[in-house]
């Protein structure tokens, strides 16, 4: 399960851990994410309920706001195995993700409007698939194999109220990007699908559709329906829903425990696919036409997650650490994966507090009906590990992390293994 199985992971589905739903392992190009809260700048409470998704930019009341906001990041990694089965070999890649808001003034509309436009470009190896199923490293999961080049582009109507709608093509690690204490997307934070864009095999990583985010007083709610095929290197109108109509939805409450701020949140998804997502998989895990699996109509899986704040640091604000997890499940059949979750702690030293910090624990299990139809084939167990980091911020544009990964693979037959890696990411 090398090669091909990078695209491994049994990565897929929800991302979307502080928004929607949180979490969709296998394949990470199946996630629905999204990210709930806030960004590490400013009041996290305030931000909860004030701060848009990752494609919608900031109130257009903003008197000097520059006709296009431009923001690109660029990660270089380089990792390699060094315990277990896989052979210790160095391997290096990289991804570039360039963002444009454009304002609607821009395009003979009011700034109520905006135009969202994501550019992005993979090259390079990884080791993703060498030592577990989920992608080790979930920016070079994306948006597919080798070299490739993907674009999405959506348009954002957003309301004095706060309420935004966003139709188009969407990249899910945007969203997942934002999520409070955890952070995710892969170019900062943890590197693992298992908690950059946490899998859930219903929502894919990026999607083509409509996203409605409504903020409240008391509540953030989100109600997104989508096409439930992956759209990475697609348009976003080749399927036009021929497997089904899928839905997202969440409800994410603002908490205080000891006046430190907290974001609890209860998400659902579903489709009416009547069909496994093979796109998210591995061939080796797609099970025979005519098989026991994959037959029934309709999924349904829900996710409970919490992010919590331990400390904030009055003299660094917006910094500070915390604690994070998530419970995931679902109906099973045809959605591979049935239950997962993990826990960690995540934040930034206070003497350093330009500096970050992360460990976390993953389990991921596929469906057992699946295991059973392919246990002819390939012996599956659960899937568990651990990842830990530490960035060290050289600068406002540069940044260092180190990542070591230990992973119980699913595949029953491998050792245990242990991935370190090293990670330069710019800003610009």
């Amino acid at each position: 399960m090398q090669g091909g199985s990078k695209r491994t992971a049994l990565a897929a589905g929800i991302c979307a851990l502080c928004t929607p739903l949180a979490a969709t392992p296998l394949s990470a190009q199946t996630q629905d994410g999204g990210s709930d809260l806030a960004s590490e700048s400013g009041d996290a409470a305030s931000l909860l309920l004030s701060a848009p998704a990752a494609s919608v930019p900031p109130p257009p009341e903003e008197p000097d706001k520059p006709a296009v906001k431009t923001r690109v990041l660029f990660s270089q990694f380089a990792d390699m195995p060094v315990s277990g089965d896989a052979a210790e070999t160095l391997r290096y890649g990289g991804k570039i993700d360039a963002y444009f808001d454009v304002a609607g003034s821009t395009l003979g509309v009011d700034d109520s409007w905006s135009l969202h436009i994501h550019p992005e470009f993979k090259y390079g190896e990884s080791a993703n698939g060498e030592i577990g199923l989920l992608p080790s490293n979930t920016q070079m999961f994306y948006p597919g194999e080798g070299e490739v080049f993907d674009l999405n582009v959506n348009v954002t109507k957003r309301w004095q109220s706060g309420t935004s709608l966003t139709v188009g093509k969407v990249n899910v690690l945007d969203l997942a990007a934002q999520l409070p204490v955890v952070g995710g997307g892969g170019h900062e934070g943890f590197q693992n699908l298992a908690m950059a864009l946490p899998p859930s095999a219903i929502v894919p990583g990026s999607i083509t559709g409509a996203l409605l985010n409504v903020p409240t007083k008391k509540a953030l709610y989100r109600l997104w329906v989508f096409d439930p095929d992956l759209q990475s290197e697609r348009t976003g109108f080749e399927t036009g829903f021929e497997s089904g109509v899928a839905f997202l939805g969440s409800v994410t409450l603002p908490v205080k425990i000891g006046g430190k701020p907290g974001y609890y949140a209860l998400k659902m998804a579903g489709s009416t696919r009547s069909e496994i997502a093979a796109e998210a998989l591995p061939p080796a895990l797609v099970p025979a036409p005519g098989s026991a699996f994959g037959g029934r109509k309709g999924e349904f899986s829900a996710v409970l997650a919490g992010y919590q704040f331990i400390e904030l640091y009055p003299e660094a604000p917006g910094k500070g650490w915390g604690i994070f997890g998530q419970i995931y499940v679902s109906n099973g059949d045809p959605t591979f994966l049935d239950k997962s979750g993990f826990i960690g702690f995540s934040g930034n030293p206070r003497s350093r507090p330009q500096d970050r910090f992360g460990a976390a624990w993953f389990r991921y299990s596929l469906t057992d009906r699946l295991v059973d139809v392919l246990s002819g084939r390939l012996a599956l167990e659960d899937e568990e590990g651990v990842e830990y980091f530490y960035t060290l911020g050289l600068s406002d544009q540069f940044s260092v992390t180190a990542n070591v990964q230990v992973v119980d693979s699913a595949v029953a037959a491998r050792d245990a293994g242990v991935l370190a890696g090293l990670r330069l990411t710019a800003k610009f």
